[in-house]
């Protein structure tokens, strides 16, 4: 039995042993967290079929509970289903890229116009550490635990603006652009930019210089963004060059 399916196992049991109830909501939300990160990972690659008998063997949970879980990621545009076909990873093209990422930025721009300048200390600390964090991973070169850092270090971000909706849909819209991450996760260069990004961002919190908090969440976005449109244009090269 290999590490993956291990964890799988000991996951269905320990789910189990929680009642019936507990068992379908808690099962749904942990398959939908593996497959999230195997797509933002790579792991999971753009069209790749999504099985639901490999699944139900893989997570030990029955039809259903898979159904739901790859229903709840469709719902999150990170899954498509293909008539004869079934469900497999959405793969983004330019338009939709573009598109998710001009809305991201009017979002997370908006909710940093509400953050009160400068931050409480108590709030800046919170922050630093989970920062930390985030800079130890970078150096293990580790792009799973990256991946984490980063998501609570935007979502202590995004709760100094006090507005919970204006957070929901800050989370709903990156989570539809995990497949065009997995680009700058495994780059060197990029996860040293995203962490002095993250520096960069806590300093202007403490200054109060929105502007430069502005700037920084804008620019932040753009790397993903300008990867993942440019690997597109490469591949419709090689595509019209193999005609």
């Amino acid at each position: 039995m290999n590490a993956k399916t291990k964890k799988t196992v000991e996951l269905s049991q320990a789910l189990h042993s929680e009642g019936p109830e507990a068992d379908v909501g808690a099962a749904v939300q942990e398959i939908m967290r593996v497959l999230e990160e195997e797509i933002v990972l790579g792991v999971l690659h753009p069209r790749e079929r999504l099985v639901e008998d490999e699944l139900m063997a893989r997570f030990g949970f029955k039809r259903h509970v898979v159904r739901q879980a790859l229903a709840e990621l469709e719902t999150q545009g990170l899954v498509q289903r293909k008539k004869n076909s079934g469900a497999q990873v959405r793969a983004l093209n330019a338009k939709e890229v573009i598109e998710l990422y001009a809305l991201r930025e009017i979002l997370e721009t908006s909710c940093i116009r509400l953050i009160p300048l400068p931050v409480p200390a108590a709030r800046l600390e919170q922050l630093r550490a989970i920062q930390r964090v985030h800079t130890d991973a970078v150096k293990a070169g580790n792009p799973r635990a990256v991946f984490r850092a980063n998501l609570e270090f935007h979502a202590a971000l995004y709760a100094l603006s006090g507005n919970d909706t204006l957070i929901e849909a800050i989370a709903e819209y990156a989570r539809r652009t995990y497949p065009v991450r997995l680009s700058t996760l495994v780059s060197n260069e990029y996860l040293e930019r995203a962490r002095q990004d993250h520096e960069d961002i806590i300093e202007a919190l403490r200054s109060g210089d929105r502007e430069a908090l502005l700037r920084l969440c804008a620019e932040h976005l753009r790397p993903s963004r300008d990867t993942y449109l440019n690997n597109l244009k490469r591949l419709g090269q090689l595509e019209e060059a193999a005609a």
